[in-house]
């Protein structure tokens, strides 16, 4: 019981220090000698760009647990590693397809 108090108490502290700090509006603006931004502070950036990294590193995730499952078992597979790896590979490959018919893997 005592230590729930114990953080209880510590989050109204932090919460009652920041209620000072939430009012400062200069805190929330980039500092520029005092003056206003002269430009945009965030570059654009391109949103297929974005999705192409997401797919690729989702892909070699599920490579990652390839290799792994097949270093486990070594030559041993009973048919329940057998089951598992080709669904692991249906399910890869099924959305490497979607993914191309989508054509989410073009280029930017």
């Amino acid at each position: 019981m005592t230590p729930i108090c114990l953080v209880l108490i510590m989050y109204m502290l932090i919460i009652l220090i920041n209620l000072k700090e939430i009012n400062k509006r200069s805190s929330n603006s980039p500092f520029e000698c005092g003056f206003d931004s002269k430009s945009y502070t965030r570059l654009p950036f391109s949103f297929r760009f974005f999705n192409l990294t997401l797919i690729f590193i989702i892909f070699d995730m599920e490579m990652i647990f390839l290799f792994s499952l097949i270093k486990i078992n070594n030559f041993y597979m009973p048919k329940i590693y057998m089951i598992i790896l080709f669904l692991f590979f249906f399910t890869l490959i099924i959305s490497l397809m979607l993914e191309w018919m989508i054509n989410m893997l073009d280029w930017v």
